[in-house]
């Protein structure tokens, strides 16, 4: 019966394992451990869907990101609190070094809460900037909730689909009628010279950043107004380690999963609950995650179904280390992709390419991969070239990126030499030159000819007559 448990065991930690490609252990830093119950739905979503999620405070002992030089955990979720600093384990540098480690991280605001000092430093480091007005909210006085804020418009309801940044497979697309419920926004502005940021929920054209407790009844210089403002912004560092801003800490809270609103007089339905499912699980990885398995790169010599074989893909007699100029090369690199419990193979979508550069201070070459093979886990892409007339140190490169896809930058490095001195092709092999190597022994043949009638003539017997003088 010991064996059966055993087995029953693990069959449940198996059926229970994180979506998440990075790991399960989740810390959702709350201060006020009361409101744990707002959050209630959105928290057993993660739980569903394998995280193993552990809610503290920010001044407890349990919050520290990193244990014996490691991360301690592999995702943060911070909810909004009413200190303004979150304590020396959640300082800037710890949180920026949590992401060098790749530790993703979800953010969220609340006008109601001054946001954490530490989280607005390390924001702005990032190229994500706030209000300096720490109560400003988004107001939008024409899509906006006529039930639950008929006066101060501050519920923002925001068509699904419409102002999305897409990726190249829509993720975050929504239903076509899908509403989103945006209640007290804190709305964020993104540098214009990261290419690391990405807006995901941008806020309508008609929106703006306003202060309610300021007296004044006009805004004469807000902070952004309409499409300068997200509601939702992303950040993928180079290793990959994600960071989301959500504006509104109360999408996340029950009572907006399936509310029922009115927009211009017409009842809607929310759909924050499908929408807060996808921001979240981009930002714990569970979507949109690449690997690369095996790289390979050879002399190629007409083996063509090396290409197609996988089974002796990346054998102990490729990738050698030094190339001749004007050779025949193949390249092939293996690409996964996530899909949430497995890797699978990764297609390259339309109007989209994956290149491969062989380049030295620049590329001498910039070629298309294209699928050659696939296998159960992965596609096997492939680029046939020859390398340039240079000699030098060359780099065969794959730098694959993309909104939120993770970085694909693989780079191997190759020496390309002259012709050895037996390696040149003889002159009589090259046609160019047969007129000139005739020439050559037409003159030597001349030469001889000359010598021959030179040397076998006759000398002459007439004598020369010499006068004497006196």
């Amino acid at each position: 019966m010991l064996w059966l448990f055993s087995f029953l065991l693990l069959a449940l930690l198996g059926a229970v394992q994180a979506l998440s490609s990075s790991g399960s252990r989740l810390l959702v830093v709350l201060e006020e451990l009361s409101e744990k119950d707002k959050y209630s739905q959105f928290l057993g979503d993660l739980e569903a869907r394998g995280f193993h999620v552990r809610v503290e405070s920010p001044k407890s002992e349990g919050v520290a990101l990193f244990k014996h030089g490691e991360r301690a955990y592999d995702h943060v979720l911070l909810l909004p609190g009413k200190s303004k600093g979150l304590g020396p384990a959640l300082s800037p540098g710890n949180i920026l070094e949590f992401m060098k480690k790749e530790g993703n991280i979800l953010v969220t605001l609340s006008p109601d809460h001054a946001t954490p000092t530490s989280i607005v430093s390390t924001l702005l480091e990032l190229g994500i900037h706030l209000p300096a007005d720490r109560n400003s909210l988004v107001i939008d006085h024409f899509n906006y909730d006529s039930a639950s804020a008929p006066e101060n418009h501050d519920v923002l309801l925001v068509p699904y689909p419409a102002p999305l940044r897409y990726d190249v497979r829509n993720y975050f697309m929504g239903p076509p009628d899908g509403v989103i419920a945006v209640p007290r926004a804190v709305g964020q502005t993104l540098g214009n010279d990261s290419p690391l940021l990405a807006p995901i929920l941008r806020a309508p054209k008609t929106a703006y950043s306003y202060n309610p407790k300021d007296e004044a009844d006009a805004v004469e210089d807000p902070f952004a107004t309409g499409e300068q403002l997200n509601l939702v912004s992303a950040l993928q560092a180079h290793n990959s380690a994600r960071l989301v801003v959500l504006g509104s800490a109360e999408m996340l809270q029950n009572k907006w999963f399936g509310a029922k609103a009115e927009l211009a007089g017409k009842p809607v339905t929310t759909a924050n609950r499908d929408f807060v499912m996808k921001v979240s699980g981009w930002t714990f990885k569970e979507v949109g995650v690449l690997k690369v398995g095996n790289l390979q790169h050879y002399l190629d010599e007409g083996d063509v179904k090396k290409v197609i074989n996988t089974s002796a893909f990346a054998a102990p007699e490729d990738n050698p280390t030094i190339y001749r100029i004007k050779s025949d090369v193949t390249f092939n690199v293996e690409i996964s992709e996530w899909r949430g419990d497995h890797y699978g193979p990764f297609m390259i979508p339309q109007r989209d390419a994956l290149q491969l550069e062989f380049s030295m201070l620049s590329p001498f070459h910039r070629i298309g991969l294209y699928p050659e093979a696939r296998t159960h886990n992965s596609t096997i892409y492939s680029a046939h070239f020859k390398t340039p007339d240079q000699h030098g140190i060359f780099n065969f490169r794959v730098n694959y990126r993309r909104p939120f896809l993770t970085n694909v930058d693989e780079k191997r490095q190759v020496t390309v030499r002259h012709f050895a001195h037996d390696e040149w092709p003889r002159s009589f092999q090259i046609s160019g030159a047969w007129p000139w190597i005739s020439g050559i022994w037409v003159t030597v043949a001349g030469w001889l000819a000359f010598l021959a009638v030179w040397l076998y003539s006759a000398p002459t017997d007439k004598k020369v007559a010499v006068k004497k003088t006196q």
